[in-house]
Order: structure tokens, then sequence, then C-alpha cells
């Protein structure tokens, strides 16, 4: 008998638990008072459980009946949100979205740009990467992710699309107990040379034979921007980073900007683009996320 019991009577428990009568809960479901009592006397025998203590002028719950009133809910919520999620797939939306993004992005745009879509798909799961060069295209060219953001790797390979976003304001930062820091002036490609250079490392190898903004003949390879991060306020070494991400570390004398005589293609901005396989163009969700980190 419990295989019978519907969603209706579900939504009727409920607007009877909510509303404090029987009556109360016809009126919010607009049926008749007889009808809400007969549907839950149907549910009780159901279930052989007594939902309502009757005794009184108005109906109480029973312990059975609070213990059961939250797995209603649930279920009932679980329902509403399989409604929602069958509706948007037929409207076309992706049933999620998948996006990889380059770790220089800037995070406040892109944390503005997720509170967004979760206001504006709130049934679309969205799984994002935060990664850097090739690893910010690989999942796109293998279909993992649908988009990709990418700037520090200036190169998008054959197969691809790609929308400009923005440019993000980089700079060239060292400790300020690094010799460099102690230096006037432009400084030249020869004097960087002399001294590690601090660089973030591709996972892949579409970047293989290339170098974007390397200067340097000694260099350390970091495949995470936080522990390049870190190693520049130790003084390991110089390198170039996002400005919004050291500004602070500049204001507080962390870190000491440099200034260079020849900006490299990765200073002193990196143009960032939207990504996506020509075959596989992203949906409603997906063009609403490019369009957002636009605007962002």
């Amino acid at each position: 008998m419990l295989d019978g019991v519907s969603l209706d009577q579900l939504r009727t428990f409920i607007a009877a638990a909510e509303e404090g009568s029987f009556s109360a809960a016809g009126r919010k479901l607009r049926r008749a008072q007889s009808v809400v009592s007969q549907t839950l006397a149907n549910l009780e025998g159901q279930l052989r459980v007594t939902l309502f203590d009757r005794s009184a002028r108005y109906p109480v719950l029973t312990e059975e009946g609070k213990a059961l009133l939250g797995e209603a809910k649930a279920v009932i919520h679980g329902m509403d949100s399989f409604k929602a999620r069958a509706r948007t797939l037929s409207e076309g939306l992706e049933p999620e979205l998948s996006v990889a993004v380059d770790v220089m992005f800037p995070m406040s745009a892109l944390t503005a740009a997720v509170g967004a879509f979760k206001e504006q798909f709130p049934t679309t799961p969205l799984r994002m990467y935060v990664e850097a060069l090739g690893a910010v295209v690989q999942p796109v060219l293998e279909g993992t992710c649908q988009i990709g953001i990418v700037g520090s790797l200036p190169v998008v390979p054959e197969g691809t699309r790609s929308e400009a976003l923005a440019q993000v304001p980089m700079v060239t930062v060292v400790s300020p107990s690094h010799p460099l820091a102690s230096l006037q002036g432009p400084l030249s490609s020869s004097e960087l040379e002399r001294h590690v250079q601090l660089v973030l490392t591709d996972r892949t190898t579409l970047s293989a034979g290339r170098s974007y903004g390397v200067l340097a003949a000694q260099i350390w390879r970091l495949a995470d921007l936080g522990a390049k991060h870190a190693f520049l306020k130790a003084g390991f070494g110089w390198g170039h980073m996002p400005r919004e991400m050291v500004q602070r570390d500049i204001d507080s004398g962390e870190l000491v900007s440099l200034s260079l005589e020849v900006h490299q293609p990765s200073t002193p901005s990196i143009a960032m683009y939207a990504v996506y396989r020509g075959d596989a163009p992203p949906g409603p969700a997906g063009r609403w996320f490019i369009a957002r980190l636009k605007e962002a």
C-alpha cells in the first residue's frame, strides 16, 4: 500500500501541518475541507500511521506525524527540483556547465560571475577547474569542459573558437630583500637574466617548445600560482603576477614592482579569451556565463 502514496497526498499533509487546520489547508489548496480530511485519512490508512491527533478543536501532529513531516518535505522538494531540471533540459539548457579557468583571471570577477550564475540558473550545476597554460585548454579539447577561460596560453589550438573577454593587468614583482629591488630605473633583459625567474609550468604538452615572458637563464617552474606568490614573497626569485593578486603586497611593502625596459607578451597585461570547441559550442547557460564574464 505504501507504493500507492502520491505526491498530492504528501502536499496535502504538509499544507495541513503548516496551516494548522484542515479548513485552512483546503483554502490554500483550493479544495473543500472534506476532500482534505478524506485525503489525509487515506494517507494514514496507507501508512498505517496516525499523523494527526483530532481529539481537540484543531488537529495536532502526532509524534509520528512530526517525524514524517520532514521526510515528506524532502520528497516534495526533490520532486520540485526534478521537474525544474526537466523543464530546463526541455528548453535546451545544458544539464551542467563545466568551465576551466586560467589562474590569471581575476578572482573577484570570477566569483561575481559565478554568484550571478547561481541566481540565474539555480538548477544547473557548475563545475569549475582553475588551471594554467595548456591545462586550461586540454579539457576543452577532450570534451570534459565546455568552456575554457584562457590567458596564459596565448596560442589557441585548431578546432576551437575564441571570444575576447578582457585585458588582465600584470605586474613584475620581487621581494624587497631581493637584489633587483635595490636597482634604479627600468631593468634591462641582461640584468633580469642574472636572477632566478619564477614561472608557471604547463601540465600538458600544448606549449611544448614555447616560452611566454621567460627572460632568465635560470628558471624555477611552479604548477600553482599560490606557490609562486609565496616564493616571490620569500625572495626566491622574480616573476610576473596578476596585479589584482599582489596589489595589497605592493601597498604594504611585502613586494616591490619592477620596471622593465622591454615588456614581454605576458606583461603588462594578458588578453583573456573564452574558448570552446567549434563542434560543441556552449548552450544558453554557457552563452550567459561568457557574457557575464565580459561584463565582470
